[in-house]
């Protein structure tokens, strides 16, 4: 008889992002080990209303299966929630933190929350940065863990379509033809380095260089954006951490209106980036540190070695766990513009050399990082957890 357990993630599909993904895939390959129960929201209903009628769902779940065994929560957020577990059942909790989910810089979360966040039975990290950092808030450092992301290997086998070209021409009015291509993924906020790589970087690259940056970009601000603005500072950019907004945005705007070279083609289709990822000479993550707001892992730099794209990424959070040094990419000096300038020129001056690193990058990345060492890295720790 296969053991039970219980999963409970609010990051799931049809919502679409990196813990979406992760989640997914997780559940999916745990199902080859347990019999597994899911409690997941999926948008059909009010969120808020899905965390206040999570409690009774979660005890008629316990109740009509007796033999689960183990409860997985898929983030912080999830294990703030469900706080109340550490007194209803004796049944084991483990948690995922992803970064940010540990690290946000609310003292009342700081003070209050994360060490209790710590009694749970145990805590899986998607990089070791992120356990750092949950060891420096009290987590006891044999129950946490450390298990990285994995990527999708079939992303490999997507055949490049070179269309692709007459499309940005089409579309955006972009002209890539005998131009070397750089590109970046993400919204735009502060730690991901977007601004500073537009105003620092850009200008003083050669002019046959573009850069593509890809994802939401919205040109006006909502009604509760413009509210925040009238609070002081600090409180605006807690809540813009918390909520997810775009903390970055009226920056990239104001910088790519100065750059010749500079493109945002904005919310781009799952396809298209993996198109746009292949057509790329270099992906980048320029990020930067910024107090409370971290990089927890860096999957979409895994997407695009799988891709065949050499990576550039800052040596920061848990950056350095997605990308290693020398093998899948290079990490440079996080906010150092002549590293980073100096870097791209070195690279982009050889196409066969770029070409072998990113053919032994796209091979280092399918041996070290898929979904299935993810979910065999889970199972060995529930495992110890249900044994016991």
């Amino acid at each position: 008889m296969q053991k039970e357990i219980l999963c409970i993630t609010h990051k799931y599909p049809p919502f679409v992002g990196g813990m979406e993904t992760q989640s997914y895939e997780l559940i999916r390959g745990l199902s080859e080990f347990y019999s597994v129960h899911i409690l997941a929201y999926t948008g059909d209903e009010n969120k808020v209303l899905w965390f206040f009628r999570l409690p009774r769902r979660v005890r008629n779940m316990l109740r009509n299966y007796p033999n689960i065994q183990l409860i997985h929560l898929n983030d912080g957020s999830m294990g703030v929630a469900s706080l109340w577990l550490q007194r209803f059942t004796n049944i084991p909790v483990i948690v995922t933190y992803h970064g940010l989910d540990i690290t946000y810089p609310l003292t009342f979360f700081q003070k209050q929350l994360a060490p209790r966040l710590g009694k749970y039975s145990g805590a899986v990290c998607v990089s070791e940065f992120t356990r750092q950092e949950c060891l420096r808030r009290g987590f006891d450092t044999t129950t946490t863990f450390t298990v990285n992301n994995g990527v999708d290997h079939h992303l490999a086998d997507i055949p490049f379509d070179p269309t692709i070209v007459d499309k940005l021409q089409n579309d955006y009015g972009i002209d890539v033809c005998n131009k070397r291509v750089i590109v970046s993924t993400g919204r735009p906020v502060k730690r991901k380095g977007f601004s500073w790589f537009l105003k620092n970087v850009i200008p003083h690259l050669d002019n046959d260089i573009l850069f593509l940056m890809m994802g939401p970009l919205k040109k006006e601000q909502t009604v509760f954006e413009r509210f925040l603005k009238m609070l002081p500072g600090k409180i605006a950019y807690k809540l813009h951490l918390l909520l997810g907004f775009s903390t970055d945005r009226l920056e990239v705007i104001e910088q790519l209106k100065k750059q010749k070279n500079a493109y945002h083609l904005g919310k781009v289709s799952g396809e298209d980036l993996m198109q746009l990822l292949s057509l790329a000479d270099l992906f980048v993550m320029p990020n930067l540190s910024i107090p409370g707001d971290v990089e927890g892992f860096g999957l979409v730099a895994l997407e695009a070695s799988m891709r065949g794209t050499y990576v550039l990424a800052s040596a920061i959070d848990g950056i350095t766990d997605a990308v290693v040094d020398g093998k899948n990419g290079s990490l440079l000096p996080a906010g150092d513009a002549s590293a980073w300038i100096n870097k791209i020129h070195e690279l982009l001056s050889d196409e066969d050399a770029l070409q072998t690193l990113s053919e032994q990058g796209k091979e280092f990345t399918r041996q070290h990082f898929s979904w299935k060492i993810m979910t065999e890295g889970y199972v060995e720790i529930f495992n110890r957890f249900i044994d016991k």
